[in-house]
């Protein structure tokens, strides 16, 4: 009986969490629902969660959870995948959820490098929009690069964390 107490969580604790983290994640820009959506999978202990499960925990709707997931597929934060032998589909987090959402960051950091650089060419360079432009294409040209020495170190220290020592 022990080990049952020691592995149950304070589910209104969680709850509370999770409102609270989706609340971060509202204010940077995430809609709220895929906020919450997104919170309530990261806190799942197996990071999957079917969509009655998601509107029980959450109290909303089946609607909400679809238009909330559908966001997040989109943003490549969650995959959809079926039950086997069932018509149920559960939700699942990326591995390396953060990981991955940073390095679609650097693509898309990438593309607006290069439009942004077309847009020097299509206004002018010599002009005060083209050299805005330019400076905007050159730091993002930066961020790109300073993102990527970032993940390359996130990668060495999960490589140094997973080699058991002597």
């Amino acid at each position: 009986m022990g080990d049952i107490e020691e592995n149950r969580r304070d589910e209104q604790a969680v709850a509370a969490f999770i409102e609270r983290f989706a609340a971060e994640l509202t204010e940077a820009g995430m809609p709220r629902m895929p906020s919450r959506v997104f919170a309530c999978l990261l806190v799942e202990e197996g990071g999957t969660l079917t969509s009655a499960e998601l509107a029980e925990r959450l109290r909303i709707s089946a609607a909400a959870v679809s238009g909330a997931v559908r966001y997040l597929a989109q943003v490549s934060l969650v995959s959809r995948e079926r039950e086997p032998g069932s018509r149920r589909e559960r939700y699942r987090l990326h591995n390396h959820v953060w990981f991955a959402s940073m390095t679609r960051r650097d693509q898309l950091l990438d593309r607006w490098q290069r439009v942004l650089t077309d847009g020097v060419d299509v206004v002018g360079g010599d002009t005060d929009a083209g050299r805005r432009l330019a400076e905007s294409a050159e730091f993002f040209e930066f961020l790109k690069n300073e993102l990527q020495d970032v993940l390359n170190r996130w990668n060495a220290r999960l490589a140094a964390r997973a080699t058991p020592g002597p």
